[in-house]
Formats: C-alpha cells, sequence, structure tokens
C-alpha cells in the first residue's frame, strides 16, 4: 500500500511539472496563430485598469499571415533556415563518422596512452565552452577559415563529447562477439563495420540527436566567427526581429523547433536507449 501511494505521489508530482514545462510551449504554438492586434492587446497593458497581461488559451481569430510572412515574403528567415542545415548536418555526419572510429580504438584496442588520451578526452569535456572559444578562433584565423561555414563545422565535428559516449556505449559490448569473428578470419574493419557499429546503433542514434539540438541552438559560435550575416543559422534570427513583430516571432520560434521535435520524436527510443547504456559502463 506505501509503494502504491508512493508511486500515486510521485506520478501526479510528474505530471504536474510536465504540465507546466508545457504551458510556455502551448502559448507559444497558440500566439504564433492570433492576428498582431489581438498579441498586442494581450501582452500590453496600457489603457487596462489593471497591470495583469490578458493571456489567452484560444486565439479569437486564427490566423495564419505571420507563417505566410515568414516562408514566403520574409526570405532572411528561409535563408538563415538553410544556413543552418547547410551547418548542422555537416556537423552531426562528421562527428558521428570521427566518434564511431576513435570510439573503437579507445574501446577495443590496447596501446600504450589509451587511457591518458581518453583522460584528455574528459578534461576537454569538463572545460567550459567559452574557454575553448578562443583557441578555436586563434587556430580559425591561422587557417584562414574565419567567416566561413567550416571554422562551424570543424570544430563541431572534432568534439570530444561524440567519442566519449560512443565509447561508453562500446565497452559494454562483449569482447566475444570480437573473439569469434576473429576466429572465422575477419578483419578489424570487419568487426568494425559488421559487429560494432550495428550493435552500436543506440548510442550512435542517441549522439546524433544530442548533437543536433546541440548545435541547431547555437548562438556564440555564429556571432563569433562568422561576421557575414548572411552566413548566420537561424538559431539568431529571433533576437533580429524587430520590436512590435510578436507575432512574427511566436511563429518564428515554432517554425525554428519543429525540427528538434520532430528528430526527437523519430528517435526517443534509440536516444533513451543509448544514454542508458552509455551511463552505466565505466
Amino acid at each position: 500500500m506505501r509503494i502504491l501511494l508512493s508511486t500515486t505521489v510521485l506520478t501526479v508530482m510528474l505530471f504536474v511539472m510536465a504540465i507546466i514545462m508545457l504551458i510556455p510551449l502551448y502559448f507559444t504554438i497558440s500566439n504564433s496563430f492570433m492576428t498582431e492586434a489581438e498579441i498586442q492587446f494581450n501582452y500590453s497593458t496600457e489603457g487596462t485598469a489593471d497591470e495583469y497581461l490578458h493571456l489567452k488559451w484560444i486565439p479569437d481569430w486564427v490566423s495564419l499571415e505571420q507563417y505566410k510572412t515568414l516562408l514566403f515574403d520574409r526570405m532572411q528567415f528561409l535563408i538563415m533556415f538553410w544556413n543552418s542545415v547547410l551547418l548542422v548536418v555537416p556537423i552531426v555526419f562528421g562527428q558521428a563518422a570521427v566518434a564511431v572510429m576513435a570510439a573503437f580504438a579507445l574501446s577495443q584496442f590496447s596501446f600504450v596512452g589509451r587511457d591518458s588520451l581518453f583522460f584528455l578526452y574528459i578534461i576537454t569535456m569538463l572545460m567550459p565552452f567559452q574557454v575553448t572559444l578562443v583557441p578555436n578562433y586563434l587556430a580559425m584565423d591561422w587557417l584562414g577559415l574565419l567567416d566561413s561555414r567550416l571554422a562551424i563545422i570543424l570544430p563541431g565535428i572534432f568534439s570530444a563529447f561524440g567519442v566519449f559516449l560512443v565509447r561508453q556505449f562500446m565497452i559494454g559490448i562483449p569482447r566475444a562477439y570480437l573473439e569469434a569473428a576473429q576466429m572465422d578470419g575477419a578483419g578489424y574493419w570487419t568487426i568494425f563495420t559488421r559487429i560494432m557499429i550495428p550493435m552500436s546503433r543506440p548510442g550512435i542514434a542517441a549522439l546524433t540527436i544530442l548533437v543536433f539540438i546541440d548545435y541547431w541552438n547555437m548562438v556564440e559560435q555564429p556571432l563569433i566567427f562568422l561576421h557575414d550575416a548572411y552566413l548566420r543559422p537561424l538559431s539568431i534570427y529571433l533576437a533580429q526581429i524587430n520590436e512590435g513583430e510578436f507575432g512574427l516571432a511566436f511563429a518564428a520560434a515554432v517554425l525554428y523547433m519543429l525540427p528538434m521535435l520532430f528528430v526527437f520524436l523519430y528517435a526517443e527510443n534509440d536516444l533513451i536507449e543509448g544514454i542508458q547504456l552509455s551511463g552505466v559502463k565505466g
């Protein structure tokens, strides 16, 4: 009885917390379908007897004008959207490829300095992100890559996080599979492509989702490495919307989070499984 009561209380608490966290998302979607005049009235206290906002759960009049403006009239939005795609997709596939190969070596091969090398990876992960911006900026400047997409793509591909995550997953794969494959005459490349990659699919899927979300939301790198505004991604578009265009801001926010939502829903199970299995292996 006590266990059932504890479970019920915990479920109710989690449900309430989930509702609280979803309220801002709901208002963002709801306000994106409101007219500009209605939004101005809801979020303005001028000319009213109180000082409270007039939040509405349902629009008085559904309007698609904001979405039409963004998708057909504002070319800047579409340009920055494709800039995000051109930046994030190479980073996701590049980091996954590098992480899988490095993790295979760090988890399955025994060589001098392996543990020390992995320890350096962990130290790199523990550094605040802002600390690595200056070395990356100097390196990109020395290579002559500033104000180009490669200034963001290259540091993103060679990130320590991906190696750490996939390596933790591959450590848990029993060596009996590898030994059996070697007894059958399989080489390292065959073992890597036919055994390690298929068995590490949840870990790789979790990595790709986390990397996609992380770099889809990046702000500091574009502002520092890309001086040309036409190369900057969609993540900094909302800050450039003029004051008084609240409808555009809500609609842009909805369109901005759709790719992340689709990716998460498509591979939700792989993400959960990959993080769980990667976290319990040392």
